[in-house]
């Protein structure tokens, strides 16, 4: 069923969990707001939102290189405990990230880090290939709208599709772990080096590449 914006406010307030989440969550529940805030709890969310505010200043800088140094990541991933940084667990989820950033080339970890001046020069090239489409002008703006949706999806890593799980988030991701593990966990910064980046050269599938050289 289509869910309106203003419940998924009013659980994003009641659970603290992600506008995304909250959107599943209302989908699955036929807009039942007490349903959805079940179903986020049976997802871990609910209860990773809680530690949402909680220091976290420990963890990893994990690195990923592609074969032959052709793609290099560096991610930080925060947590709040130096014990739990070290674990297995949590060095696996940075692993996953970095390998996940390498394949993907998000440009920001969330879109809160997207300048509003970036924004609407994307909407109004939008807006001109919709009109240039020839798709009536009463229509172009929620066409835009959520054309900046996909856009925030193919460019924020947060909004990504994990591409060992593709039904997953990289948040959703996140917010697993962050039930899981008992800490707050939060994706800090990441720069990602391509070899020859900004040079004409000949175009590679690094999505395919990455996920064969990781035997996914």
């Amino acid at each position: 069923m289509a869910v309106n914006a203003s419940a998924v406010k009013e659980l994003r307030e009641k659970t603290g969990a992600g506008m995304l989440d909250c959107k599943k969550a209302l989908e699955a529940t036929d807009g039942n707001i007490e349903k959805a805030i079940e179903f986020l709890r049976e997802k871990g969310l609910a209860a990773a939102a809680n530690k949402a505010g909680r220091i976290a200043t420990e963890g990893v800088c994990e690195s990923y290189i592609h074969a032959g140094g052709r793609i290099g990541v560096l991610v930080e991933i925060n947590c709040e405990t130096d014990f739990v940084g070290k674990t297995e667990q949590f060095k696996e989820f940075a692993r996953d990230v970095a390998m996940h950033i390498a394949a993907s080339a998000p440009r920001f970890v969330s879109r809160d880090e997207v300048s509003a001046e970036e924004i609407e020069k994307e909407k109004e090239i939008l807006k001109a290939q919709a009109l240039n489409e020839g798709k009536p002008e009463k229509i172009v703006e929620k066409m835009v709208e959520g054309r900046i949706s996909k856009y925030y999806e193919e460019f924020c890593l947060l909004e990504q599709s994990f591409i060992k799980d593709p039904d997953k988030t990289i948040e959703t991701l996140l917010k697993e772990k962050i039930a899981t593990i008992g800490e707050n966990i939060s994706i800090r910064r990441f720069v990602r080096f391509e070899l020859g980046e900004g040079l004409e050269k000949k175009v590679d599938n690094f999505v395919e590449e990455v996920m064969a050289q990781a035997n996914l």
